[in-house]
Order: structure tokens, then C-alpha cells, then sequence
């Protein structure tokens, strides 16, 4: 039985954020090694969500990509007075009264690359409250308060107020203790994002799915689409099957005919009742044995064992 490692057929990183993350042990761990280091990534056009462009960028809208409304970036620090448009730092918070630091795409595309300055709203919402962001989910001009992005933006420009990590690179942490921090290869976008329970999909949003990156189990875009997947469905990256469900290397899966299939999470303590079972799919272990990470020893993936 292959190591849990290898039981990714995309790359978690590329649908959700790309380099080193923290949980509360405060160890830096890659997104390459939850995935067994693959150096596939996923495309834009195969998702309506979550979608990349390169291995440092990230998308969170299910929008149009328009960036109307976006402030163009300034060279120079923060300083003192207004300095919207300014670059600043994402963990100092280093812009002037008034205003935050936060993620934004600078070249008009659609994944963020840069930090600046923006005005706080004078009715800033906070972690976890609906928000709505301006011109597009990457202009960087939002109503979440200093310390906070909107994240996870739909058509409509409207998501939920998240945190970013605290303390700095080499130190990091979320004032949540539930949450685990995230972060890209650049430090432009270092996020607090909710940890979750693999067999429950706890996730506090419709649009998020709960899945497994190195020690942790974490909330992040559900890419799947419209319509939901099933076992078996051919997929290209770890969050296009949909809740409950994660795309499994495809010797793993029975008859997968591509780089990757849909599979079921599933309880090692209860009876067999994976969807593929009639074609010798069964509930395995999600993890090598004796290296499941606490209160995961029994979160399973229906599989050929």
C-alpha cells in the first residue's frame, strides 16, 4: 500500500495556496510534501473555482475576473498620511492609520502577487462576516477590517471577512486556535483557514470542502463545480470532486481511466459501504500505518486495497 503521500493525484497547492504552511506546533511543512511533491498544477479553465495560473497564485472567485474598481499600485513605503496604493507589509501591517495592508493582483490577472495599502471601510466587518469586495476578487479593495481580506468571493463580489497569519514568516500563528495558517511561496497571502473533520465536512461555508494537507485537515474552495462528483469521476486536482470526496492517484481507484479518479473518504470502524465496493473498492487507510495524524487514525479512503 502506497504512503498517504502518494495518494494525491493533483496538487493541493495549485488550488489552494503554494508553499510552506503552520499548524499550532508552529512547523513549517511544504504543500509539495502533503502531495507527494507532484509537479502537476491545476488549470484555470477546468474550474469555476479556486482556479491558478502558476504554482504562486491564487484564485478565490467564481466571478468575472475584472478588475475594475482596483487601485494601481505605487512604488514606496507607507510612511506617514494617506498612501493608498502603496506596497507595504502583509505582516506588519505597516500602512498608515486608516488604511490596511492587504493581497491584490498588480498585473490585472486573476491571482494575487502584491501587497498595498488600502482605506479600511468605516464600517469594517470582521473575521467570519459576510463582506464584499470591489471591482473584483483580486483588486484588493474590500468592507473587512485591518488584518482581514474577503475571501472566498462569488459572482456577486460577496464573501467572508479571514483572517491573515500573524507574528512573521519564520514565527506564525492565527488568533484562532482552530485554524491553521497557510501561506504562498511569496508571503503575499498568508491566511487563517478553518481546520475540519475529514468524515463530518464540517466546513463553515457552502462553497468550501474539507481536505487533507500534511498533518492537518483544513477548509478550502470546493472546485468541483455545479455538478457534484461521484467515485470514480476522472479529476486533475485534489479539490475538483467535491465534498466528501478527494482525487485519488488512479491505480488506487477501480477502472480510472485518467491521471486521477474521485474517491470517497470513509470510516475504517464501520462496515463497507463504498460506492465502487461491487468493483472491489473497499474502505483502506488514508494514511501508512501508525502515521495517521491525531484524531485521524480512523478516516479512511474507499480504494482497492
Amino acid at each position: 500500500m502506497p504512503g498517504s503521500a502518494t495518494r494525491f493525484a493533483g496538487l493541493l497547492s495549485g488550488a489552494l495556496l503554494s508553499a510552506g504552511c503552520a499548524g499550532d506546533d508552529g512547523k513549517q511543512i511544504t504543500a509539495s510534501s502533503a502531495t507527494g511533491g507532484s509537479s502537476s498544477s491545476t488549470s484555470g479553465a477546468a474550474t469555476t473555482k479556486g482556479s491558478t495560473s502558476d504554482a504562486s497564485t491564487t484564485s478565490a472567485t467564481t466571478g468575472s475576473p475584472s478588475t475594475s474598481g482596483a487601485t494601481t499600485g505605487n512604488t514606496g513605503t507607507s510612511g506617514t498620511g494617506a498612501c493608498s496604493g502603496c506596497e507595504c507589509d502583509i505582516w506588519a501591517q505597516d500602512c498608515p492609520d486608516g488604511e490596511k495592508c492587504t493581497a491584490w493582483a498588480d498585473d490585472g490577472g486573476t491571482g494575487w502577487k502584491a501587497n498595498k495599502c488600502v482605506p479600511v471601510s468605516p464600517d469594517p466587518k470582521q473575521a467570519g462576516e459576510a463582506c464584499v469586495a470591489e471591482g473584483s476578487a483580486f483588486s484588493g479593495l474590500d468592507d473587512c477590517d485591518k488584518g482581514l481580506m474577503c475571501w472566498n468571493v462569488d459572482e456577486n463580489y460577496v464573501g467572508y471577512c479571514i483572517e491573515f497569519c500573524m507574528g512573521d514568516p519564520d514565527s506564525i500563528f492565527c488568533s484562532d486556535p482552530d485554524s491553521i495558517c497557510y501561506n504562498d511561496s511569496s508571503g503575499v497571502i498568508p491566511l487563517c483557514l478553518p481546520s475540519c473533520d475529514l468524515l463530518l465536512q464540517d466546513c463553515p461555508g457552502d462553497t468550501d470542502v474539507c481536505l487533507p494537507i500534511g498533518d492537518h485537515a483544513v477548509c478550502v474552495f470546493d472546485g468541483s463545480g455545479p455538478e457534484p462528483s461521484v467515485d470514480g469521476d476522472p479529476c486533475e486536482y485534489d479539490t475538483a470532486c467535491g465534498p466528501g470526496l478527494f482525487c485519488a492517484d488512479a491505480d488506487l481507484v477501480p477502472d480510472c481511466q485518467a491521471q486521477g479518479c474521485c474517491s470517497s473518504f470513509c470510516d475504517l470502524n464501520k462496515p463497507n459501504t463504498c460506492p465502487l465496493m461491487d468493483q472491489s473498492a473497499e474502505c483502506v487507510p488514508l494514511f501508512e500505518m501508525g502515521m495517521a495524524p491525531a484524531g485521524m487514525e480512523n478516516v479512511g479512503f474507499c480504494g482497492l486495497p
